[in-house]
């Protein structure tokens, strides 16, 4: 076999041992599997990977940095739309943090920007959506983690009572809901609270801010996404489990 044959082979018992895991652990929790979203992580990984991804069937990408999507997409559209069935296309969104000054190239190439924590990124945001011609979908990042590397809004933070004011008057951008990420090896009991924390977070602000959509709870990626979905996640994030380790990286962004 040759060694895309044999890398298509690993991602494809992945992706079902993936599957299982998920169908346990909606059933643990007393949900049916199709109330979860599944992206697939692709960050670090070539176009090729998209690819083999995309021709077993997944269609929704996460990318953290726009300089290393952009580098993939200048390239590879005839390569991904070739492993996809006709009328279906690949969705690719922003799930690293997003500097202000990057947000025009970031409107212009994701179909999502899953990591709004900023008034001012908004509005970026929104006029760049709008000089595109397009509505774009974007989650709040909320920090429920005491590490400094984490980025988002404190929940009862200042900016983030400033951002639920001031999306409404956004209108070419289109509020789905929120995400968090939780502390990396921490307990079972920390780890489920955060998650936790989160479904109330997106509670109190959807009953406060009834002219904004909160549908989606991005939470949970290939060590603790069962428990996201004990806590109520409607969208994980995977790219290990499905891909394997990356190597790393110096940032380009």
């Amino acid at each position: 076999m040759s060694r895309d044959g044999c890398a298509m082979t690993a991602l494809k018992e992945n992706l079902e041992r993936l599957e299982e895991s998920i169908a346990a652990a909606c059933r643990k929790a007393g949900r049916a599997r199709s109330e979860i979203e599944l992206m697939a992580v692709s960050k670090m990984f070539p176009a090729e990977t998209i690819a083999e991804a995309a021709a077993l069937g997944l269609t929704f990408f996460g990318e953290n940095r726009v300089q290393e999507f952009a580098a993939k997409a200048l390239h590879a559209a005839g390569l991904w739309s070739s492993q996809v069935a006709p009328r279906t296309r690949l969705r690719f969104h922003l799930i690293g943090h997003l500097q202000s000054n990057k947000a025009a190239k970031a409107a212009e190439l994701f179909d999502g920007v899953d990591t709004l924590d900023s008034v001012r990124l908004a509005e970026r945001l929104s006029e760049a959506a709008g000089n595109a011609g397009k509505r774009l979908p974007v989650l709040i990042e909320v920090k429920l983690s005491p590490e400094a590397t984490k980025t988002g809004v404190a929940p009862e933070g200042e900016e983030a009572a400033r951002l639920l004011e001031r999306l409404p008057d956004l209108l070419d951008l289109e509020v789905r809901g929120l995400m968090t990420i939780a502390p990396w090896g921490a307990p079972e009991e920390v780890t489920r609270a955060c998650f936790r924390n989160l479904r109330i977070c997106r509670n109190r602000w959807a009953a406060a801010h009834p002219n904004l959509k909160f549908d989606v709870l991005s939470m949970g990626m290939s060590g603790d996404f069962a428990l996201a979905i004990a806590e109520g996640a409607t969208r994980i994030r995977v790219g290990t489990a499905l891909f394997g380790a990356r190597e790393p990286r110096a940032e380009q962004d």
